[in-house]
């Protein structure tokens, strides 16, 4: 392996849950290879196997083959799962009892890629578990070279769609459900080859869904709109397909299909925190039916109010955690939650590896949905009885100066105020809260905000990102 011009450094593309970066530029066959024989180096991985796959994205084969050679360089037999989601990973890595990588950038455009890692048991790799001594030594591995290994790992192949598409199958059983009409959105993403296999025939028995595809092809150029739901745009070809369909509701994947979300039955989302509430409620009363007297559900600090609520009325105990998946996967191991869910769409299930599944947590929505009459409309409105504003951006120079003149202005009203991820500010009557959090890598002061009534929360969002906005 030829080592690499350093001053194109690879090592910015380590964030702190993942790898991240532009192909051919910060992220290369050469840096790949390089990780992934201190993949094997720093987890102790010798001797063991390790799972590689990869997303739809063109530069996927490329680097999954170029981590194997890097890992089985070092002594690792590398066990390549060809195109996999995320969550199948994730899956792999629960089942298998081994470590692994998927080759993946999610919801970012075309030209980037990157890595998630995982450790036996699907336990996350970040930089509190790993990944920044993995950069380190692959930086070194790319100045000096791969050192030899006495053993030479072989590389196999194994398929694990069918064993996972069977596995979710086990945990929410969707056969007695009413027919329901499913307008599916892969956004040319992973979802488009693990939809069939799960939720159609094309390896189990069919269910009572008529799916009607949209994207499925799987295409890294992402040639219909781009694989991120979370921003509005990218919904509408799902929601005008749903009421042209006549559909029951919609589900929209990122491009790795670990996050899903959800349109109903008119065409309108449903909230990341009303699904959260819906799935809670299923799985607190799954696990109290086993025994299990006050089972715990963790939820990031900028929810919907709504959850922790509904969690505690179902005598279940909520526990609010920072944002960042790292966060809830650790939350939810300390804590033995049964389900933990996040405003972003990422769903946390213990039954899956306290992983997060956006297609377990679409089949919960559909059995919900599926054992009842109601449309999803109603059924989402029992579990969206705030106002929430949403996450506002704001580019701010002085994100610290910024939080601290708002605060200012709350000096002397009836708040409390804490700081367990930015500064959460709530009124002490419950009738509002919003929370100012910056972010790590980009010059944002994110803003998110709920409310009893709309004309609150749209008066103390306008007043607080006035106030933020003054020195920007």
């Amino acid at each position: 392996m030829t080592s690499l011009d350093l001053s194109v450094s690879f090592q910015e593309s380590f964030k702190a849950y993942d790898v991240r970066g532009i192909v051919d530029e910060t992220i290369t066959a050469a840096t790949v290879e390089a990780t992934g024989a201190a993949f094997v180096d720093v987890l102790g991985l010798a001797g063991r196997s390790v799972l590689v796959g990869g997303d739809m994205r063109p530069s996927s084969p490329g680097f999954a083959a170029a981590f194997a050679r890097g890992a089985a360089a070092r002594g690792a037999n590398p066990v390549m799962l060809g195109l996999i989601s995320t969550d199948e990973l994730y899956f792999a890595c629960g089942t298998l009892s081994a470590a692994g990588v998927v080759f993946t950038a999610s919801h970012n455009p075309a030209q980037y890629n990157g890595m998630k890692m995982a450790l036996p048991g699907a336990r996350p790799v970040s930089s509190d578990t790993g990944l920044f001594d993995i950069r380190d030594a692959a930086a070194r591995y790319l100045a000096e070279g791969i050192p030899g290994s006495g053993a030479v790992g072989s590389i196999t192949e194994r398929d694990v769609l069918a064993d996972y598409a069977g596995y979710l199958r086990s945990l929410v059983d969707l056969t007695g459900i009413r027919p329901l009409k499913v307008v599916v959105d892969a956004g040319n993403g992973m979802a488009g080859l693990t939809t069939p296999a799960v939720l159609g025939n094309a390896i189990l028995p069919a269910l009572p869904l008529h799916i009607e595809p949209l994207y499925f092809e799987l295409d890294g150029t992402f040639p219909n709109h781009p694989a991120n739901p979370l921003e509005p745009e990218n919904l509408a070809d799902l929601q005008a397909a749903v009421t042209a369909h006549g559909a029951d509701l919609g589900l929209a994947f990122d491009g790795d299909a670990d996050r899903c979300f959800v349109i109903d039955e008119t065409g309108a989302p449903v909230s990341p925190s009303a699904i959260t509430a819906l799935v809670a409620r299923r799985e607190i009363a799954r696990a109290k039916a086993a025994g299990e007297p006050v089972p715990v559900i963790i939820h990031n600090l900028i929810t919907s109010r709504a959850v922790p609520e509904l969690v505690a009325a179902d005598g279940g105990r909520p526990v609010r955690t920072r944002v960042g998946h790292s966060f809830i996967k650790s939350v939810m191991a300390a804590e033995q939650a049964v389900f933990g869910g996040e405003h972003s769409a990422h769903y946390y299930f213990r039954d899956f590896f306290n992983a997060d599944t956006g297609m377990l947590a679409a089949m919960h929505v559909l059995a919900a949905l599926g054992h009842q009459d109601k449309p999803l409309s109603e059924l989402a409105a029992e579990y969206s009885p705030y106002h929430a504003s949403g996450e506002i951006n704001s580019t701010v120079a002085d994100k610290d100066s910024a939080i601290e003149h708002v605060l200012d202005a709350c000096l002397g009203q009836d708040v409390t105020i804490d700081n367990l991820d930015g500064t959460t500010v709530t009124a002490t009557d419950g009738s509002f809260w919003f929370n100012l959090r910056p972010s790590n890598t980009e010059p944002f002061l994110r803003y998110n905000g709920e409310a009893r009534d709309k004309a609150t929360m749209e008066r103390i969002r306008d007043q607080v990102l006035s106030l933020v906005r003054q020195g920007a």
